[in-house]
């Protein structure tokens, strides 16, 4: 895989891009809960309500049991939605492999899981050669310890609230301490990454994440909930404003 040098470490960006303004919170809407005979009238739906960013959970029923969408969906949606931050989740085995093709189809932000790589550090600098935010995501059991090493070079930390795979779960009230641990260790080295949470997120548990020290929430069914899309949004959104 041919890979290109970063002109600008990404690391300086993604923060005033997730959270422009001194904004708090950013609410990220999962479409695997959209409906994708209409998935571009959902996508403009959460635009209207406000959303400045899209999770793409690609998975390839190896790494997790479910089967989702691969670079041809994701492509679509950044031609329809040229302004949106686009995250790839990549819930794959061999996930460096897919990196060219998620890079091509105009995302900007790859997400990998430390336990799909043998060299976390290895992967983090060939995201940012491909001129992307690297981000790491780890599973409910697994340490954030693995994480230290890299910590300083990571934009996004991704801490999973439920077993990937599936929508619809119900967060796991001990991952909130991984998020504590991560908000710690930040503020005291000085380290640049934003802390994203995925999993059982909605109007209850979001507020719960945020005070732990979460910055970017994943919503799925939350926000797609019945078709009520921009209502689902701001109730969240709302939620977050009043944590």
């Amino acid at each position: 895989m041919k890979t290109k040098p970063v002109k600008s470490s990404p690391a300086k960006d993604i923060r005033s891009q997730l959270l422009p303004k001194g904004s708090k919170f950013c609410i990220a809407p999962s479409i695997l809960s959209a409906d994708f005979a209409t998935l571009k009238d959902d996508i403009g739906k959460t635009v209207k309500a406000g959303s400045r960013m899209i999770h793409l959970d690609i998975m390839d029923g190896h790494f997790v049991p479910n089967l989702t969408f691969g670079a041809p969906l994701v492509k679509c949606v950044q031609k329809h939605f040229p302004k949106l931050f686009l995250d790839a989740h990549l819930m794959v085995e061999n996930p460096l492999g897919y990196l060219e093709d998620f890079t091509k189809a105009g995302v900007h932000l790859v997400t990998i899981h430390s336990e799909a790589v043998p060299n976390v550090k290895r992967a983090v600098r060939l995201i940012h050669a491909a001129g992307l935010f690297a981000g790491i995501s780890i599973k409910p059991k697994t340490s954030i310890g693995v994480l230290e090493p890299i910590l300083n070079e990571l934009d996004l930390i991704l801490i999973m609230s439920v077993e990937p795979g599936f929508g619809g779960q119900k967060l796991i009230p001990t991952t909130l301490n991984k998020v504590r641990e991560l908000r710690l260790l930040r503020d005291k080295k000085g380290y640049p990454f934003v802390i994203e949470i995925d999993g059982g997120i909605d109007t209850k548990t979001a507020p719960l994440a945020m005070s732990a020290g979460a910055e970017v929430f994943v919503a799925g069914s939350a926000v797609f909930r019945e078709g009520k899309i921009i209502q689902n949004f701001r109730a969240l959104e709302r939620s977050l404003e009043n944590a």
